[in-house]
């Protein structure tokens, strides 16, 4: 892994330091690049040419990687990224505190308010509470401060369940009630065939 940071710097220090990186500056005055932070390690100067400027090492909001490629194919993680230099122009006020509120693009803008999930309010002697019964479960002991609460189960409710259950299954099943319709029409069945039976003998 690589060691990077970023350097932004305004529209115009850009131009001059293209300038000097192609080796083709327009005066000899932009030839020199130089970088210096004071004792606390936050602020410090940026030289360009004859031309100094304010610069301040911000926190980003977040970790960002920077990836290389050999064959404009594959793609090869160089390092990871959590803080940028600023240069600041002499008009211009400097950033407050070591913390930048904003990313590198504009949808990063205040991420840290619209982005992220904020940390949850807990009691610190809870979370040490609870992390000193932790360690006492692995260790094979028990927790404390813990209240056991035995609950039985009511049996006589589950074993009248369970006879009203074999009782359903003990009962024959119910005659099946014919409709008076159906009983009719064999009645007169019966009947037309008794009255055929008798006319064969009478032939005879």
């Amino acid at each position: 892994m690589e060691e990077q940071f970023i350097l932004r710097v305004p529209t115009s220090v850009a131009e001059r330091i293209d300038q000097v990186l192609s080796e083709n500056p327009i005066s000899s005055d932009d030839s020199s690049l130089d970088l210096s932070f004071s004792d606390d390690g936050r602020t410090g100067t940026f030289i360009v040419g004859n031309q100094k400027l304010s610069v301040s090492l911000l926190d980003l909001p977040c970790i960002l990687e920077s990836y290389k490629s050999y064959d404009d194919s594959v793609l090869i993680k160089t390092a990871d990224i959590s803080q940028m230099i600023m240069v600041s122009e002499e008009c211009s006020p400097e950033p407050e505190g070591p913390d930048y509120r904003h990313g590198l693009t504009p949808p990063m803008r205040d991420a840290r308010k619209r982005r992220f999930r904020r940390e949850p309010d807990l009691n610190p002697e809870i979370v040490q509470r609870v992390e000193k019964d932790l360690l006492s479960i692995m260790a094979g002991g028990t927790a404390h401060n813990v209240d056991i609460e035995v609950v039985e189960q009511e049996e006589d409710e589950e074993d009248e369940r369970e006879e009203e259950g074999e009782k359903m299954d003990c009962q024959p099943p119910g005659k099946v009630n014919v409709p008076e319709a159906d009983m009719n029409d064999v009645e007169m069945n019966e009947e037309a065939e008794k009255s055929e039976s008798d006319g064969s003998f009478d032939t005879m």
